[in-house]
């Protein structure tokens, strides 16, 4: 579903990825990992279209991302979880989560304003959607709820539903257990588990807890100083000594 092909990302001189390749398959749950400045972000941005490596392509679904905008790299079925949390405070949960639905919109600005009977009807299949993931992530009871009095554990949940709510067919998931404590921690790894096997979206997860990385991924590429230095299956990840040189400076 998706290939990184030997790209390469530089800024002012500054080589932020070297020749990084990854594949993902459609329905896997694939894992990036690395230390601190190994270039992981910088890789999920370039899928994304907010950067666009000097060297190598991205490609989706055999398509080229080359030159695409993150509007139009999104409306090709890719979303994207934020590490650093990107909720609008004013408004409730519902209405964040509505927002990742907007891209479907077909209605123009003179239907909107004027209230159309199809703008309705959008509207009421775009809320249907939205519920179904408030339902899905247990949502329910901060409705709403303004996003800027919610703790922490609840706001990073309502960044995992306005990314399902674009409906993607690959989601980004940017260390979507940072911040958060054991049990919160606990409870977003089961709703990635529960994306894979219910509703069968593709993920690619970012993440510094090991140990979930390790228990979910089904591959696991790892980065230092942006070149890929290992991947494989988690079993192999684990004993492989570039890693743990990599992330325990040989000490182990």
């Amino acid at each position: 579903m998706l290939e990184v092909k030997n790209i390469e990302l530089s800024f002012d001189g500054v080589k932020a990825l070297r020749g990084v390749s990854l594949e993902v398959a459609k329905g896997e749950l694939a894992a990036v990992i690395g230390p601190n400045g190994a270039g992981k972000t910088s890789l999920f941005n370039c899928i994304c279209g907010v950067y666009e490596p000097q060297v190598g392509e991205v490609s989706f679904e055999g398509r080229s991302l080359k030159g695409l905008a993150p509007a139009q790299v999104s409306r090709l079925g890719i979303s994207r979880m934020f590490q650093n949390l990107a909720v609008f405070p004013q408004m409730t949960v519902v209405e964040n989560l509505m927002l990742g639905c907007h891209q479907h919109y077909e209605s123009g600005w003179l239907a909107n304003m004027l209230w159309t009977r199809s703008t309705r009807a959008e509207e009421i299949q775009w809320r249907r959607v939205a519920e179904e993931v408030m339902d899905f992530l247990h949502l329910e009871a901060w409705r709403k709820t303004p996003c800027g009095i919610l703790p922490y554990g609840i706001l990073k949940r309502v960044e995992l539903g306005r990314a399902l709510c674009m409906r993607p067919k690959l989601l980004l998931l940017d260390e979507p257990a940072a911040g958060l404590n054991q049990e919160e921690t606990e409870d977003m790894a089961r709703y990635m588990l529960d994306i894979k096997e219910e509703l069968g979206i593709t993920q690619v997860l970012v993440e510094h807890e090991l140990r979930m990385v390790l228990d979910l991924a089904d591959h696991v590429a790892v980065l230092d100083f942006g070149e890929k230095i290992a991947d494989g299956p988690p079993q192999e990840i684990r004993k492989n000594p570039q890693v743990i040189e990599a992330y325990l400076g040989g000490a182990a």
